[in-house]
C-alpha cells in the first residue's frame, strides 16, 4: 500500500488522503505521467491546465515560425504566401461595389474643415465617417486614414480628434470612420435603452464575430473591408495625392493599421500604436482579445504580429508602443528585434524605427508627436518642429453624419447580422462525417489511456465509488469518478459528461450504477475540477463562458468541441478495458454543455453504442439567426455552418440510437 496525497480543490477526486488500490478489474493500462500531475497540487493550478496544454501546443507552432523565418531570404515570396494566408484565413474579402458617398454636413475650423461622410462598403452597409481637409496650404495633400480603437464616442473620442486635427492642421487629409459596433454604427441597438442591447463595443464584436466563425470567415473580414472602402474613397479625392497615403490607429485601430497595410499597397507609410506585440507573449498574459483580433487557425498557421509587418516591409514602418501597456512591451520588443533584421536584410533599416513611452495604453501625446514627425518625414520629405496644438474638442452629437445618431435608425440598411446570414446561406452544401473531422480536429483515442486510481469506498446500495484521473494526451488530465454495482459478467458502461462537471453527475450515476450499468462520471477538459480561472469580467463570461481557452484552441485549429469528444473517446477506451464491462455496449450522456461534445464523440467514434443528450444546443443556426447568443461559444466548430449543422451528426450517428431532449436555443432559453 501507499499513501498519496493530491489536493485539488473542495469535493475534487484527490482532495484527501486515499489508499492507492490495484484495481482488480482492470486490463493492464499504461500510468498517467504523474510528473506533469503533480503540478496540480492545489485548485488554482487545475485551473491553470488548459492556458498551459493550449500554450504548450502554441509553443510547437511558435518554434516552427522562428525556423521558418530565420531560413527565409526571398522575403518577395514570404510577403505573397503571408497575404494569401491572411486573406483565406478571412474568409475572403467581399466583391467592391459602388460606394454612394454623400457629403451630410460640413464644419469649419481653424486651417481644417471636416465633412460628414455617408458610404456603402457593401450595399446598403453604411459607413458614417469624418473627413478632416487642410483649408491652409496647397494641394493636392498627402492623405491619413485613421482606423479607430475601441473607446467610447467612435470617431469622436477626444484623442482621435487631437490627433487628427493635429495632422489635419500639419497638411494632411485624414478619414476617420465608425468601426462596426460603435459610434453611429451600433449593430445590435436598443432604442429604448438608446445603447447597445449588449454594451461594450467589444462584446458585440465578439458576438457577430462567433457568429462569423460559424460561417467559415473571420469578423476581420467585415472591419478590414470597411477600411478598405474608406480608402476608396479617401484617395477619390480630389484634394488627395494618391502617391503619398500613410494609416495610424491605436488598439484596436493599431490592430487595422497593420492589417490593411499588409493586404493594401496603395499605403505608403504606417505607424500602428498601442496593438503589435506576439501572441506568445498575450497567451503568457492577457490572452485573446475580441474577436477581429483574432484569426481562426493563424497561429497554427505558423504567423504571428511580425508577419503584419513584413506584408507591409520594405515600406517605413514605426512602431508606437507603450512600455506599461496591457499589450505586452516584452513582446513588443521581440516583434520589433525580429522585423529590424528582415528589414537590415532589404536594405532599408533606417525605414524600420520604434518608440517607446513610460505610460500605458492610448494614443498620448508622446506618441502622437512621434506620429506626426514620422508622416511629415515619409510623405512630406521635411522635419517636423512644431508643437501639438491646442484642440477645442467637438461633441459626438456635432460630429454624427445621421439625423439620430445611429444608422441603424436613420438610414435602416444592412446590418452585420444580415450579411452574416446571407452569407451562411451562399456557402452552405452538403457535408460529410469527413468535414465533421476535418473542422473538429477530432482523432479517435483507441488505447487505453493512461490511468491513476485514487482509492475506492462503498457507498448507498453496496456501489462502489473509485476516483481516479486519466490522460487523454500529455498535458490534459481527465478527473472521473468510476461507479459499479454488484452485477457480475460484462455489464454495459455510460460515460457521464456534464458541464457542471461530475460532482452534478452523483445522483443520475448512483442510479444508474444501481440499475446495473458500470457510470464513468468524468470532467471535460476545462469543466469541473479544471475549470479555468481566467475569466475576463462576468459579463464576458456570461456571454462566452471560458474565452481565452476557446479562441486560443480556434487559433490552434482545435476547438474545444472537439478536444472534449477526445476526452469522451478516451474514456470509452478506458471503459472497454475493463473485464466487468461490455465494450459492444458503451454509451454516452452529455448534459448541457456537456451534450455537444458528447454528439461530436458519438458521430466521429463508431465504438460508442448510443447516446442520450439533455439540455443541447439545438443547432448551430439559433446561433446565427439570433441576434444575440449566450453561453455557446465553447461548443462551436467554425466552418461548421457550410457543410453540416447538430442535427446532421444525429443522423449520421445512425443506425445507433441518440435520445435528446430539452435542447436550448442561442440564449440558453
Amino acid at each position: 500500500m501507499l499513501l498519496h496525497t493530491v489536493r485539488l480543490g473542495n469535493n475534487s477526486c484527490m482532495a484527501f488522503f486515499f489508499l492507492l488500490l490495484a484495481a482488480p478489474l482492470l486490463r493492464a493500462q499504461p500510468a498517467v505521467d504523474m510528473e506533469f500531475y503533480h503540478k496540480l497540487e492545489d485548485g488554482k493550478q487545475a485551473a491553470e491546465m488548459m492556458p498551459r496544454f493550449l500554450r504548450a501546443r502554441a509553443q510547437v507552432y511558435f518554434d516552427g515560425r522562428a525556423k521558418r523565418v530565420a531560413a527565409t531570404t526571398d522575403w518577395a515570396a514570404y510577403k505573397q504566401n503571408f497575404r494569401q494566408a491572411f486573406v483565406a484565413a478571412l474568409g475572403g474579402l467581399p466583391e467592391r461595389t459602388p460606394l454612394h458617398p454623400s457629403v451630410t454636413g460640413v464644419i469649419e475650423r481653424d486651417g481644417y474643415r471636416i465633412e460628414k461622410v455617408v458610404f456603402e462598403s457593401q450595399p446598403k452597409f453604411f459607413v458614417t465617417a469624418n473627413l478632416y481637409v487642410p483649408t491652409t496650404g496647397k494641394g493636392p495633400y498627402p492623405a491619413i486614414l485613421f482606423p479607430l480603437g475601441h473607446e467610447p464616442g467612435g470617431k469622436s473620442h477626444f484623442a482621435w480628434q487631437i490627433v487628427i486635427s493635429n495632422l489635419a492642421k500639419r497638411g494632411f487629409v485624414l478619414l476617420a470612420w465608425d468601426p462596426i459596433g460603435q459610434g453611429e454604427r451600433v449593430q445590435l441597438w436598443d432604442e429604448d435603452f438608446q445603447a447597445s442591447k449588449v454594451g461594450a463595443s467589444t462584446t458585440e464584436h465578439t458576438i457577430q464575430g462567433i457568429q462569423s466563425l460559424l460561417v467559415g470567415d473571420a469578423l476581420a473580414r467585415y472591419t478590414i473591408w470597411d477600411g478598405m472602402r474608406a480608402l476608396d474613397y479617401l484617395l477619390s479625392r480630389p484634394e488627395v495625392d494618391k502617391t503619398r497615403a500613410g494609416i495610424t490607429g491605436n488598439s484596436g485601430g493599431g490592430t487595422h493599421t497593420s492589417y490593411i497595410g499588409s493586404l493594401d499597397d496603395r499605403i505608403h507609410v504606417a505607424a500602428p500604436s498601442c496593438y503589435l506585440t506576439n501572441w506568445r507573449k498575450l497567451l503568457e498574459t492577457i490572452g485573446p482579445q475580441d474577436a477581429e483580433q483574432c484569426l481562426p487557425g493563424w497561429i497554427a498557421k505558423g504567423y504571428d504580429h511580425p508577419d503584419f509587418i513584413y506584408g507591409f516591409a520594405p515600406k517605413p514602418f514605426v512602431m508606437l508602443t507603450g512600455i506599461r501597456d496591457f499589450f505586452s512591451i516584452g513582446g513588443a520588443r521581440e516583434t520589433y528585434a525580429e522585423a529590424a533584421r528582415v528589414y537590415d536584410s532589404l536594405g532599408a533599416a533606417d525605414k524600420f524605427a520604434k518608440v517607446e513611452v513610460d505610460d500605458g495604453h492610448g494614443y498620448n501625446k508622446e506618441r502622437r508627436e512621434a506620429a506626426y514627425r514620422w508622416f511629415t518625414k515619409w510623405l512630406k520629405g521635411s522635419e517636423d518642429t512644431a508643437p501639438e496644438y491646442e484642440i477645442p474638442l467637438l461633441s459626438e452629437t456635432e460630429l454624427n453624419c445621421t439625423p439620430t445618431g445611429q444608422v441603424a435608425t436613420s438610414l435602416r440598411g444592412q446590418t452585420l447580422h444580415g450579411l452574416i446570414q446571407a452569407r451562411w446561406k451562399e456557402l452552405r452544401k452538403p457535408g460529410t462525417l469527413e468535414d465533421v473531422r476535418r473542422l473538429t480536429g477530432f482523432t479517435a483515442r483507441t488505447s487505453p489511456p493512461p490511468v491513476r486510481y485514487y482509492g475506492s469506498h462503498a457507498a448507498a446500495d453496496a456501489i462502489r465509488v473509485t476516483k481516479l484521473v486519466y490522460e487523454t494526451e500529455p498535458g490534459v488530465i481527465i478527473p472521473a469518478v468510476l461507479f459499479e454495482g454488484q452485477g457480475s459478467g460484462k455489464q454495459p458502461a455510460v460515460i457521464v459528461a456534464h458541464g457542471g462537471g461530475k460532482a452534478a453527475s452523483k445522483e443520475l450515476a448512483m442510479r444508474r450504477a444501481a440499475a446495473g450499468e458500470v457510470v464513468l462520471a468524468i470532467d471535460l477538459r476545462g469543466m469541473g475540477e479544471t475549470a479555468s480561472s481566467r475569466a475576463k469580467s462576468s459579463d464576458w463570461t456570461r456571454y462566452f463562458g471560458d474565452y481565452d481557452s476557446a479562441m486560443t484552441a480556434i487559433l490552434l485549429n482545435r476547438p474545444l468541441a472537439g478536444m472534449r469528444a477526445e476526452d469522451i473517446s478516451a474514456a470509452v477506451s478506458l471503459l472497454a478495458a475493463r473485464e466487468n464491462v461490455d465494450a459492444s455496449r458503451i454509451s454516452v450522456e452529455g448534459i448541457g454543455a456537456g451534450s455537444v461534445p458528447a454528439l461530436y464523440a458519438t458521430a466521429l467514434d463508431t465504438r460508442i453504442h448510443s447516446a442520450r443528450l439533455e439540455g443541447m444546443l439545438a443547432s448551430y443556426e439559433t446561433v446565427v439567426r439570433h441576434r444575440i447568443h449566450r453561453g455557446v461559444f465553447e461548443q462551436i466548430v467554425p466552418g461548421a455552418l457550410r457543410s453540416y449543422d447538430l442535427p446532421d451528426l444525429i443522423h449520421w450517428c445512425a443506425p445507433r440510437t441518440v435520445k435528446v431532449s430539452s435542447t436550448v436555443d442561442a440564449l440558453g432559453m
